[in-house]
């Protein structure tokens, strides 16, 4: 034990920290309690037109003095959108035996990279269509894969072309510079974008995004403020073997692994910004979204503002003591942000009454975007019941849910989470929450991952958009499925959303 421990030092842990991921593996995370699921009408707004314009109206109205910023997640590698290519690349099969390869390659020529591709296969004394004649497919995703090519399977997903124009290509990276342009042009007419990207891909985050900001700061007329941050090591977490002891790297040393898009918190709660617009780097449509996009985004940023403006006022006059405060409170909580109050409510003091009702009103603010469930995969919006016997709306993994007890509540969700927020981590007073106040530690996940060929157990942090959210005041607004545009995997770019040509 004291080897282990002068490893777990020697590596900047603490063996106070590492017992109690220790003891999380053995004892699991409990399923969240789960009440129904949220659908329109209950849990989920639907905005008719009037809605969408007047909300939108007052973002347009409030957004030039206010620090407006897009916040995107954007270190995770493209290797496992070409899964399927890897594989056919290592086996000794026939081309059609590899469905998603097969696909691949009869659209080649659909791909924006296309061109890329086949000046690079030129270099070797090739191209595309002749070997697609000499039916060389593997030269061809070789090239598309691998560092002699266009090396796409070492790259980020941010990096890589995703759509066609007429005259030009344009990374994810691109398409998040036309959005803020769309709807992010905030205070002093800047549009401020946060890259969350690993160490090893950032300087080409760097040259990209320098590359489109002089492009487009001189097309528009507009001034970008581009930011970058790196998930902390400080929030990396244990991996063990499957008997849950300490996994050994192949060097002897304790495995830490980055703990989740849950880890970004601390990155969240560093903005300086007053309205922050979350949104996947792969989720981008290009032009053919990019208008419904708009539309619904203002509107929910103008919802956002008028709901928070509701809640300092009524922060403000609750610790006023105004007359009759307290009742215009519990009936705001329920009938604006849905929260149905604990049986034990009624019997509580007067001064208690009014700490639980501060409490509820004194906490970042979200709205959430979500989309009719037509079978992808992600989490969905449920109403769940709080650790104060309160209930309310919760982003909701499938790996939360009882499959003995409450799997009958998956087949009647209707919704399912986007990852498309706009939020605001500000106090009245204009600072910033600690947002790890807001969040439920109990409610990570316990993964099944593997290291050179060795099985391993992953400890997941609380969710960015799920339990690290746990504890925020939280709105559900329906929003159109043209709005959602994921890239999984490669053959992805083939959906009409993403053919702009």
């Amino acid at each position: 034990m004291e080897k282990l421990e002068e490893k777990i030092s020697f590596q900047g842990k603490s063996m106070g920290e590492v017992n109690e991921q220790l003891s999380r593996f053995e004892k699991g995370f409990p399923f969240l309690p789960i009440v129904r699921p949220a659908q329109v009408n209950d849990g989920i707004l639907k905005l008719n037109e009037k809605e969408l314009d007047e909300f939108s109206r007052l973002y347009c109205h409030s957004k030039e003095a206010l620090k407006v910023a897009k916040f995107v997640p954007a270190s995770g590698a493209a290797s496992r959108m070409f899964k399927k290519l890897y594989e056919f690349l290592e086996s000794n099969g026939y081309l059609f035996s590899y469905p998603i390869a097969e696909e691949f390659i009869q659209n080649i020529k659909k791909f924006p990279f296309y061109s890329d591709l086949d000046i690079s296969l030129r270099k070797v004394g090739s191209f595309v269509d002749l070997a697609l004649q000499e039916k060389d497919f593997k030269l061809i995703i070789s090239h598309v894969l691998h560092p002699e090519g266009l090396d796409y399977g070492q790259l980020p997903k941010g990096l890589l072309k995703f759509h066609r124009y007429e005259d030009h290509e344009r990374t994810p990276v691109h398409e998040h510079f036309i959005e803020g342009i769309k709807y992010g042009i905030g205070k002093e007419g800047i549009v401020r974008l946060h890259f969350t990207v690993s160490e090893e891909h950032l300087e080409g985050f760097i040259l990209e995004t320098g590359k489109v900001s002089e492009v487009l700061e001189s097309k528009f007329k507009v001034k970008f403020e581009v930011t970058f941050s790196q998930q902390k090591s400080s929030t990396d977490t244990l991996a063990v073997d499957m008997d849950n002891q300490p996994f050994l790297d192949n060097d002897g040393s304790v495995l830490f692994r980055p703990g989740g898009h849950g880890a970004l918190l601390d990155n969240l709660e560093e903005m300086d910004a007053d309205l922050i617009f979350i949104k996947n780097i792969d989720n981008v449509g290009g032009a053919k979204s990019v208008e419904m996009t708009k539309k619904y985004k203002m509107a929910m940023g103008g919802l956002l503002l008028q709901t928070q403006s509701e809640i300092f006022d009524l922060i403000y006059r609750l610790k006023a003591g105004q007359e009759g405060i307290k009742k215009e409170v519990e009936l705001f909580l329920k009938n604006k942000l849905g929260i149905s109050f604990p049986e034990t409510y009624d019997h509580l003091s007067e001064l208690e009454k009014e700490r639980f009702l501060t409490l509820k009103l004194e906490r970042p603010i979200r709205v959430c975007g979500m989309v009719r469930n037509t079978g992808e995969p992600g989490g969905g919006p449920f109403w769940a019941k709080d650790k104060d016997g309160s209930v309310s709306l919760q982003i909701v993994e499938k790996a939360q849910i009882n499959p003995l007890h409450q799997k009958a509540l998956l087949t009647e969700s209707t919704h399912f989470n986007p990852v498309d927020l706009v939020c605001s981590i500000k106090k009245p007073n204009g600072k910033n929450y600690q947002l790890a106040d807001f969040s439920d530690p109990e409610t990570g996940l316990i993964s099944e991952k593997s290291k050179s060929g060795k099985s391993l157990k992953a400890l997941e942090l609380p969710g960015l958009w799920n339990g690290a959210m746990s504890d925020w005041n939280t709105l559900f607004v329906e929003v159109p499925l043209e709005t959602f545009n994921p890239v999984k995997i490669i053959n992805d770019l083939l959906r009409e959303q993403h053919q702009n040509l």
